[in-house]
């Protein structure tokens, strides 16, 4: 886990660099209700930093209760407007219907976990890419690969309160 190089910037609206952080209940709890396992990088980030934004406004990792709460909207929506058929070798709509939506981007593009692994769901292409087995390594893959966005090596976190947009 290699979140020691974040620097936490201010929130452009607020200029403070308060952070809203998950505790370990809420953790335990969305595991226990989504019956999943969350890595120990997606717990580590989410204690230590929690709601906001990473990268120069690129990646929003969610906390436990925002996963809870927009489940059912997110599967609807993928159910209704499903596209990635180019990925269906990577994951199938009913293995994605069976993840769990953990973050997103700012262009739309969503990051799922699916029995341990990672993945992402461009919004502008049908294809699923597998980003790894870690949060760390899925937040690299985001920020470096140049896949989706131009890498960039700026790991600046702005907090935000949950439901707040960045």
């Amino acid at each position: 886990m290699n979140f020691d190089n974040y620097k936490v910037i201010p929130n452009y609206k607020t200029h403070k660099t308060d952070l809203f952080l998950a505790e370990n209940e809420d953790i335990l709890a969305c595991e226990k209700t989504l019956n999943i396992a969350f890595d120990e990088d997606y717990k580590e980030y989410v204690l230590n930093y929690g709601s906001g934004i990473l990268g120069g406004t690129y990646v929003r990792i969610y906390l436990p209760e925002t996963i809870v709460l927009t489940m059912d909207e997110w599967k609807n929506r993928i159910t209704e407007y499903w596209f990635w058929d180019e990925g269906k070798d990577v994951l199938t709509k009913d293995e994605v219907l069976h993840s769990i939506r953990i973050g997103d981007t700012y262009d739309g593009d969503e990051v799922i976990l699916y029995k341990g692994e990672y993945f992402v769901l461009p919004r502008h292409s049908e294809m699923i890419y597998k980003t790894g087995n870690t949060l760390e390594e899925t937040i690299a893959w985001l920020c470096s690969s140049g896949i989706l966005t131009e890498a960039f090596p700026e790991r600046e976190f702005e907090p935000f309160e949950p439901g707040e947009l960045a």
